[in-house]
C-alpha cells in the first residue's frame, strides 16, 4: 500500500469512529430528554390533582384558555 491510501484509510477510519460516537451520545441525550419530559409531565398530573389547576394555568397561560378573562389584561393585543 501506498502513503496515500493509508492515509485515505486511516481518515475514512476517524470519521466512521466519530459518527458512531456522535450517534451513541446523541441517543444518550435524547434518552435523558424523554425522561425529563415525562418526568415533568407527571409532576404536572399530580400538582393538577392537589391544586384542582390544569396544567395551562400552573404555566401561567391559564387566561388565554378561559377566554372572558383573557380580555380583561391590557397585554393581548386582540383585546380591544
Amino acid at each position: 500500500m501506498n502513503n496515500s491510501s493509508t492515509s485515505t484509510n486511516s481518515k475514512w477510519f476517524q470519521d466512521a469512529a466519530a459518527a458512531q460516537i456522535h450517534m451513541e451520545q446523541l441517543k444518550d441525550v435524547e434518552r435523558f430528554n424523554g425522561r425529563a419530559a415525562m418526568l415533568g409531565f407527571v409532576i404536572g398530573v399530580i400538582t393538577e390533582g392537589l391544586t384542582g389547576q390544569g396544567i395551562i394555568h400552573q404555566i401561567g397561560l391559564g387566561p388565554l384558555v378561559d377566554g372572558y378573562a383573557a380580555c380583561h389584561t391590557s397585554l393581548l393585543p386582540f383585546c380591544g
